[in-house]
């Protein structure tokens, strides 16, 4: 189960580098975050990301990010 508060520390400190983006599943974005690395782009969309971790509600964190499918 993934943490919230983990999502935005990652964010926080590695996010320029895509890694709470790996961290919440979403592999293509968390690649594309270190193509683009060296265009400290990526850092400024993680800041954003980083507030809105912050923001989110604790319930819609765990329906975005923690839902399970299966059996």
């Amino acid at each position: 189960m993934k943490s919230k508060s983990t999502a935005a520390l990652l964010a926080f400190f590695l996010g320029g580098l895509g890694i709470h983006r790996f961290y919440l599943g979403q592999n293509g974005m968390g690649i594309l975050y270190l193509v683009f690395c060296w265009t400290f782009i990526p850092a400024l969309v993680a800041f954003f990301d980083f507030f809105v971790l912050i923001f989110m509600s604790e319930n819609r964190f765990n329906c975005k990010y923690n839902f399970k499918t299966g059996f």
